[in-house]
């Protein structure tokens, strides 16, 4: 158990900072009533305990699945196999995600009914189907990453010119909603089963990017299903947002709908294990009985983790933003903002994830901190930039993105190969479950209180944000890398290390 226990140290440390902050905000800026304050600190401590069992089952059960999968994969060295079985993993996984069955509700309704839940659910979960075997084939075939994601976005960018800016922010925040906390610890332990089995000089860098290619996926296909059924200038009023009273309610209406989810969620994966595991992995007893055990983990955790975010954490994050952005001096929301980003971040499970593996992977040459703290600042900025947005009425969501994703494709070409992995799995583990209600949460609730902003469709651009902008800070810090290993002669563009 000693595992579990240094998880709950890790997790602590990351939860803690934006729970302080909110907790000096409550005493000093906003008036926060006793009820809604403690209902935060309970879904801190559950967000607290969630996340490391979460954390703790997913070592267990959902990356060892992951690799064995992988490792399958590889074996078969078979387009058709790879391709097939890229386009159901995907399909599946996405399917059942429960980020996105939330935004597919939201989207049907910011849509009118224009845009049916069900139709964009299934778009979606298609376009992560295609890239993750476009994804897996271009680890078996050693393609360079950087060139594939040129023209992926490159075609985003021409379908970008054609949408609306409701398409736009709706499309990118699809992309941050498939890579939720359970799908990423797959896709990632996917494509190191892949890369590593696969071997060769490149087998450290392929085993990055497999994310950012299903970031990349939904994007397109809402991009291109706008433009193809002429999609523009869909209206819709976003739900009223209602200030639940007590302690204990929250939790007990929320409980049992997450629980539902979650449960989901994992179907797909246990089935998948279950009839490979018969048919083709063939574990002892022991084995498969440590990975079911690892996925109840999972499950339990995350159940306690998205319980504690929904009931505990989303409403104050909604009253926090509404009263800043109240205040005359508007130049504290923007201030805000910058440190909510700081520290959200550091609480997103997949993060953890991501950032471990970066770590062995590279047998400990890129820091996790290192990540972490680089993904921190480029969220701040993320959060900064939104709540500028919805200050300045003549700031698009296009100024940022457009010219953003151009800009992480020229940087990959300047940077380690390794580093563009990381980066556009970064966008993708950065814009999970914390960030999609707490900071969406503290985004509209500003909105609310500015009248030149319209709640919906600033609400929706500040994932979108969040996920673009750790492109551009983690690559940032790949060039760094690379000239700090240029001064110890350090070959980092085929190695990681000496």
């Amino acid at each position: 158990m000693s595992l579990l226990k240094r998880k709950f140290i890790e997790v602590s440390m990351s939860v803690l900072p934006i729970t302080i902050l909110v907790l000096i905000l409550s005493f000093t800026l906003v008036d926060v009533e006793s009820d809604m304050l403690i209902r935060f600190i309970i879904g801190s401590f559950m967000v607290i305990l969630g996340l490391g069992i979460f954390l703790f089952g997913a070592e267990l059960g959902i990356t060892p699945i992951g690799n064995l999968m992988g490792e399958y994969i590889a074996r078969s060295n078979k387009i058709l196999v790879v391709c097939i079985l890229g386009f159901l993993l995907g399909f599946l996984i996405t399917v059942a995600e429960p980020d996105l069955q939330v935004l597919a509700i939201q989207v049907d309704e910011a849509s009118g009914g224009k845009l049916p839940g069900t139709l964009f659910l299934i778009v979606v979960s298609i376009g992560v189907g295609v890239t993750v075997s476009i994804g897996l084939l271009r680890i078996l075939y050693e393609k360079p990453l950087n060139k594939l994601y040129t023209i992926l976005y490159f075609i985003i960018f021409l379908l970008g010119l054609k949408v609306s800016e409701e398409i736009l922010a709706v499309s990118i925040d699809a992309s941050g909603a498939t890579t939720g906390a359970m799908t990423t610890p797959f896709i990632l332990a996917l494509g190191l089963g892949v890369s590593q089995l696969k071997g060769g000089k490149t087998s450290e860098e392929d085993s990055f990017g497999l994310v950012g290619m299903a970031s990349a996926g939904p994007i397109l296909a809402v991009m291109l299903m706008s433009v193809i059924a002429r999609l523009s200038n869909i209206q819709g009023e976003a739900e009223e947002f209602v200030y639940h009273s007590g302690i204990f309610q929250p939790y007990l209406e929320e409980f049992p709908i997450i629980m539902k989810d979650i449960l989901i969620t994992l179907v797909p994966i246990l089935i998948l294990f279950l009839i490979f595991n018969k048919n083709k992995f063939n574990l002892n007893r022991k084995n498969r009985n440590k990975i079911l055990k690892g996925l109840l983990y999972t499950y339990i955790g995350f159940v306690l983790f998205m319980t504690g975010v929904n009931a505990g954490f989303m409403k104050v994050g909604r009253l926090i933003g509404y009263s800043i952005a109240s205040f005359e001096f508007k130049g504290l929301l923007p201030a805000i903002g910058f440190l909510l980003g700081l520290v959200v971040v550091l609480a997103e499970p997949a993060v953890h994830v991501l950032t471990e593996q970066v770590e062995d992977v590279t047998a400990g040459y890129i820091k996790r901190r290192a990540i972490l703290a680089t993904l921190s600042i480029g969220i701040a900025f993320a959060v900064t930039s939104s709540m500028l947005r919805i200050m300045i009425p003549g700031l698009k969501l296009w100024h940022f993105l457009l010219p953003g994703f151009a800009f992480a494709a020229f940087l990959s070409y300047k940077v380690p190969p390794i580093f563009v992995g990381i980066a556009y799995d970064s966008g993708g583990v950065a814009s999970g479950p914390m960030t999609a209600t707490f900071v969406l949460a503290f985004a509209q609730g500003a909105a609310e209180a500015i009248p030149t902003a319209n709640v919906l469709v600033d609400g929706f651009g500040v994932i979108a944000m969040v996920a673009m902008t750790p492109l551009i800070a983690i690559q940032i810090l790949g060039y760094l890398f690379k000239i700090k290993a240029k001064k110890e002669g350090v070959d980092i563009d085929n190695n990681t290390r000496e």
